[in-house]
């Protein structure tokens, strides 16, 4: 498994710094990023920094919005950089809140991308969050019946495996259940605080998170991205980054 950073997480250092971000990230020993947006940079010239950095743009968090009005765009960018992976990473609770009949839409509409990406070498995924696994459709967990009624050839699944045990499941029974169609693993750590309190997410290895379990299931099921996302930094978010990583090496998650 290869090693990268979802790119959210340094989403403020970015905004002042994408090329000072990405050398520092580069040499933390990072293998490779997600995209959350490209800052300013043509495809070409993220391309060429990317390349001298030797660091893989192996995919990118695409909003629903974007893959309906800008998809032609992504596609021209995420080629251009060498991008395998659209992934179509959250909804808002305005959106799902409309239960099934939205749920239904959106399979349909995801088919439709699957498809158009397809055709284009790339492939399609969903990051889920915690409101996945709130209601069911048709008798499963609206997570599990994406799943089901979106063929595997046209969407992959990137779990994110806090938002899994945040919402109550097993993350090494759901790891098990998707091998062959799970390429990308966030791995993100949450610590409970007092009762009544909001969960942190923190850096790897100081939450409740089996971490080690966890990713030697992910070895299991053929994942082939380990990718570290830390959505609310207490600390400055570059030092939280280096600490995941180290807290990898340290438990020899790293090459």
């Amino acid at each position: 498994m290869k090693l990268g950073l979802q790119m959210y997480t340094l989403r403020d250092d970015t905004e002042r710094d994408f090329e000072g971000t990405l050398r520092q990230v580069a040499e933390m020993g990072y293998e490779g990023i997600e995209f959350a947006g490209y800052g300013d940079a043509s495809a070409e010239a993220m391309r060429d920094l990317l390349q001298d950095l030797g660091l893989e743009a192996f995919g990118s968090h695409v909003s629903f919005q974007r893959l309906q009005e800008n998809m032609e765009e992504e596609i021209a960018y995420l080629k251009t950089v060498g991008a395998r992976y659209v992934v179509c990473p959250y909804f808002t609770e305005e959106q799902h809140s409309g239960g099934e009949p939205f749920w239904r839409d959106i399979f349909k509409q995801f088919t439709e991308f699957g498809e158009r990406l397809r055709k284009e070498g790339l492939q399609f995924a969903y990051h889920n969050h915690d409101f996945e696994f709130a209601s069911r459709m048709d008798g499963e967990y609206i997570f599990d019946a994406m799943y089901s009624q979106v063929a595997a050839d046209l969407l992959k699944v990137e779990m994110d495996i806090g938002w899994v045990q945040y919402s109550g499941q097993d993350p090494l029974a759901y790891i098990a259940k998707y091998k062959g169609r799970l390429p990308l693993l966030h791995l993100k750590d949450f610590r409970k605080g007092e009762p009544g309190a909001e969960i942190d997410t923190v850096e790897l290895g100081q939450g409740d998170l089996a971490l080690n379990d966890i990713i030697a299931a992910a070895r299991q099921a053929d994942v082939e991205w380990l990718i570290v996302e830390q959505d609310h930094c207490a600390n400055p978010p570059l030092d939280s980054v280096r600490t995941s990583i180290e807290w990898l090496k340290a438990n020899g998650h790293t090459g």
